[in-house]
This record gives structure tokens, C-alpha cells and sequence, in this order.
């Protein structure tokens, strides 16, 4: 039941109800709070953010765009995730340019999976990077974010897109494979 309110929540935001907007983040808060942990604890080491900032951030970008077309409560979550990807990433630019003439390397898979204290330029890499996955294969690329950035586990991965968790091991061997060949075993 639950979830049919927040599916009823999403359409009614979609339709312009900003009653129904705040009442989405109000329900939604813990679990979106306990993605912005995850996240952050991928970031281990870097990020000065505490997990509500974060999400605050986040829901600010969301706030600044046009209203997501979620279908659910873990597509929305979803969502969310990723505009916490793009705010550390937009952290990271910021602290690039505030270094002027620092280089830009891509961050390797191992690199990646276990992200202490990354340095903005490898993190715009990677990014990037990301980015061409998912171009090519969107659900790749968003397994690797959930798994990367959000630093769920394949059973939690697999119950935010409504998938079986074997389709996410399928999916995180193919993009584990093809970003390893994109980022060349060098880095």
C-alpha cells in the first residue's frame, strides 16, 4: 500500500501538487538519508558532506529541473542517487578549478570500488566515463552507480530497480568488463 501512496504522490508532484512533492521527500527521508550514508561511505575520506547535506543537495538540484519522471518508489530513489553522484561530482569540478592546472585522470575499477580519498580529476574521469556507459547500456550504468557511488549491496541493488539480483550480476560483470576495457588496465 505504501508504495502505491508514493507512486500516487510521484504522479500527483508530476502533475504540479507541491503538497504532494513535500509529502513524497517526508516519507521517502529515511531511506533517501540511508542512500546519502552509503554514498558518502563510498566517498570515505574525501568529502567533508554529512549525509543530510548531501541529500539536501540533491533534492535542491531535483528541485531546480524539471519534475522526475519516477515510476516508483525505487526509481525515485534512484533518481536521488544520482543527483548525489552529480553533486559530488560538481564538488569535485569546483575543487579542480579552484587548483587551476590539475590534470584529469580516469579512475580505474579498483580505484573506484573502494573510494578513499579520491581526487577530484580521477573522480571527473570516471565520471565521465559513466557517462559513455550510459549512453551505451543505461541499466550498466546504473547498477554501477547504486553499487559504486551508493555502495549497495547486488540484493539492495536488484530491489531499487525492480530487477532479480541475478540480472544485476549479469549487469555488473558486463559494465565491470566494459569500463575496465575503457579505462585500459594502466590506471
Amino acid at each position: 500500500m505504501e508504495n502505491h501512496d508514493i507512486t500516487g504522490l510521484l504522479e500527483d508532484w508530476l502533475d504540479g501538487d507541491a503538497a504532494a512533492r513535500d509529502a513524497l521527500f517526508e516519507r521517502m527521508y529515511e531511506q533517501l538519508k540511508r542512500i546519502a550514508i552509503g554514498t558518502l561511505r563510498a566517498q570515505a575520506g574525501q568529502n567533508t558532506f554529512e549525509p543530510t547535506m548531501l541529500l539536501n543537495d540533491a533534492l535542491m538540484k531535483l528541485l531546480g529541473g524539471a519534475v522526475p519522471k519516477a515510476s516508483s518508489r525505487e526509481h525515485f530513489a534512484s533518481i536521488v542517487a544520482r543527483a548525489m553522484r552529480q553533486v559530488l561530482v560538481d564538488r569535485s569540478r569546483r575543487r579542480l578549478a579552484d587548483k587551476r592546472g590539475s590534470g584529469e585522470r580516469a579512475l580505474s575499477l579498483d580505484e573506484v570500488q573502494h573510494l578513499p580519498a579520491v581526487a577530484p580529476a580521477a573522480m571527473l574521469g570516471f565520471d565521465r566515463v559513466l557517462e559513455e556507459l550510459a549512453q551505451l547500456d543505461s541499466r550498466a550504468a546504473e547498477v554501477v552507480q547504486l553499487r559504486v557511488f551508493t555502495g549497495l549491496t547486488i540484493d539492495e541493488t536488484a530491489q531499487a530497480l525492480g530487477i532479480h539480483p541475478s540480472a544485476v550480476n549479469r549487469e555488473w560483470a558486463h559494465a565491470r568488463a566494459w569500463l575496465r576495457d575503457r579505462l585500459g588496465d594502466d590506471h
